[in-house]
């Protein structure tokens, strides 16, 4: 089938590359161990630290998420550790059963897939692992901050109260791949050991460079941590990146887009990049009501800033809904993963992304449930667009700054 006009990418990562990142890593590829490359690094891992929000030095990886969700394991822990972990969605069950390959000792805790970690359920756990040992066995809490698969967001800052109010020592491991970028997160203040993400989300890059935010007190359990370790070590990235440089061979091309990618989060400002992506999916969740769907999240401060998973009307199935908007329409929605398959399709709303492509996403979506027979009401499109002429009216007015 031929597919008319430019394909609309609209799953929740990879996201669309804007022009102005592409141009950047479409330059020549330099030498890495010259000096215009160590001022490319210098740049870089300064800037990281300012999307972290934090002081504590990022290594950067030619990963995925995976690699990075692997380092953060690595660099922190023994064989046989204890781990706490939670079964909020795909990428939460994945993280947990890589932990669970490497040889560490994973207790997962179940869950609905409609809500993220329950910081009460953490507290009770962490203290009852006190109360029945002499010290603790639990090493590190594995917690995806914005889980992918579902549309739900964990309240890290309440996740972090919890652990203190336990008063437990163990470490607070963080899957940031699709929150970073898009959904405010803060490394030091919230005090998070280990931030991890990837670049192809709220940093508008294609995949392929992965992270770790570290803490004092991640590096201090690294200089401890017994499992094997070569390339994903922290110690040799670490003393590389002083001088601006990479322990093994660095994806140049992407640190250039990388650099890009940075300065534009900064000329837009973080909390104008969070206000956008809340007030958009704020939008996109105003439709899927409209339609009379549901949205999988049950939660109101958890709902995602970033993606909305949609639950198909039961009788339907979600992968030939998407397929019709694919063939029709020339626009790729997110799958339904795991338990969900079939039963979901998800609205990407991150990265570069702004009012007129959302409606446009909508639209797409509308036509699509229209030719595919499923029940729905008409109007989303309308609603949404209620909703952000409210909002753009409200912070146009004189001495009014939402962006």
């Amino acid at each position: 089938m031929t597919r008319r006009g430019r394909h609309f990418l609209q799953i929740p990562g990879p996201t669309n590359t804007p022009d102005r990142i592409l141009r950047a890593m479409a330059a020549p590829t330099i030498d890495h161990r010259g000096p215009e490359f160590a001022e490319l690094g210098h740049e870089v891992l300064a800037g990281l630290k300012t999307v972290f929000q934090t002081a504590s030095p990022v290594v950067v990886y030619p990963a995925s998420g995976s690699g990075a969700q692997e380092a953060s394991l690595v660099n922190t822990l023994s064989p046989g550790d204890a781990v706490l972990a939670f079964d909020i969605g795909e990428f939460s069950k994945n993280w947990a059963e890589l932990a669970r390959r490497l040889g560490l000792d994973v207790e997962l805790m179940p869950g609905t897939w409609r809500r993220g970690v329950d910081p009460d359920e953490v507290a009770e756990r962490l203290a009852r692992d006190l109360r029945d040992h002499r010290g603790h066995l639990i090493k590190a809490l594995l917690v995806v901050h914005n889980e992918t698969s579902t549309g739900v967001t964990s309240r890290l800052p309440e996740i972090r109260r919890a652990v203190d109010l336990a008063r437990h020592p163990a470490l607070l491991l963080v899957d940031a791949v699709s929150s970073l970028g898009s959904i405010d997160l803060r490394h030091d203040e919230w005090r998070l050991d280990v931030t991890l993400a990837g670049s192809q989300k709220g940093l508008m890059l294609p995949p392929g460079l992965s992270f770790n935010a570290i803490s004092a007190k991640a590096l201090a359990a690294s200089k401890e941590a017994r499992l094997p370790r070569a390339y994903w070590a922290w110690d040799a990235m670490l003393a590389a990146n002083v001088n601006g440089f990479f322990p093994t061979t660095p994806s140049t091309n992407l640190l250039f887009g990388l650099r890009e990618a940075l300065r534009m989060l900064v000329e837009e400002g973080l909390p104008a990049v969070f206000t956008r992506h809340r007030r958009l999916a704020e939008a996109a969740r105003a439709a899927v009501r409209a339609w009379g769907l549901e949205i999988l999240c049950e939660r109101d401060d958890e709902l995602s800033a970033v993606v909305t998973t949609v639950v198909m009307p039961g009788g339907h199935d979600a992968d030939r809904f998407r397929a019709i908007v694919l063939d029709r329409f020339n626009m790729a929605l997110g799958a339904g993963l795991g338990r969900l398959k079939g039963r979901t399709f998800r609205i990407g709303h991150l990265g570069d992304f702004n009012e007129l492509m959302l409606i446009g996403t909508l639209g797409g979506v509308e036509l699509g449930l229209a030719a595919a027979g499923v029940p729905f009401t008409r109007g989303g499109v309308d609603a949404a667009l209620a909703l952000l002429s409210v909002r753009e009216a409200v912070e146009s007015a004189p001495g009014v700054s939402g962006r």
